[in-house]
């Protein structure tokens, strides 16, 4: 079964990847005209404007859903900064130009298997950080199943830090049955939006078991968490 299915329309069409998906539910809240679980097909993008089409698209936190527009009208545009939010109870939601690497088959920062390597572009992922998705390294909702918690607070050092360019890509990639490491000029933002953390490079809990989160402390290495 494939992964995407894509719903055309006159002036823009709308991908949709079920695999990336975990019913944040922000396009149907957003345009529901559009996006309505109730018709088939769920997706009717002639229901409304090729702009307003987009503009819900964005809110989509997994990157789930995409957009090709025939109308001339603008693409997506990538954020000029560089975002990882902890969500309560539930996944990183990031958002900036991003890159992750799959299959990279990293067990350090320079151990690579070069020829494995999927490099995907994105502007919006949902990633896992209880340890426990299906899908790694997204997000499946299985922290709802095991009783994930973390309230999403991070250490605000945004009186300390550098102030960090808007613009420029950051990469992710996951080591074998480690974190998540992350390069590039990112601010990692406590759920609240209260607190920040800036920094060039960061390591990110995935194995649900750092008392650190969501930054990794050295847990996975105890608890047995396995990942490629």
């Amino acid at each position: 079964m494939t992964q995407e299915k894509t719903y055309r329309g006159n002036e823009i069409d709308v991908t949709y990847n079920v695999r990336r998906c975990i019913h944040a539910a922000e396009c149907v809240r957003g345009l529901s005209a559009v996006f309505n679980t109730q018709t088939r097909p769920w997706v009717q993008p002639d229901n409304a404007s090729a702009d307003r089409v987009a503009n819900v698209v964005t809110r989509c936190p997994t990157g789930a859903l995409h957009i090709e527009r025939h109308d001339g009208g603008p693409a997506e545009t990538v954020p000029t900064q560089n975002s990882i939010v902890p969500t309560p109870d539930g996944p990183l939601y990031i958002r900036g130009d991003i890159t992750l690497e799959l299959n990279a088959g990293a067990s350090g920062d320079n151990a690579r298997e070069a020829d494995a390597v999927e490099a995907i572009q994105e502007t919006r992922l949902a990633l896992c950080r209880c340890g426990a998705s299906q899908n790694k390294p997204y997000c499946d909702n299985s922290h709802r199943m095991i009783g994930f918690e973390d309230a999403g607070e991070v250490m605000d050092n945004s009186a300390s830090a550098p102030a960090l360019p808007e613009h420029g890509p950051i990469t992710i990639m996951g080591r074998r049955n480690g974190p998540l490491v992350v390069r590039g000029n990112m601010e990692v933002k406590s759920a609240d939006g209260r607190s920040v953390m800036r920094t060039r490079r960061t390591l990110l809990c995935r194995c649900g078991g750092s008392a650190n989160k969501p930054f990794c402390d050295g847990t996975h290495n105890v608890n047995g968490f396995s990942a490629e």
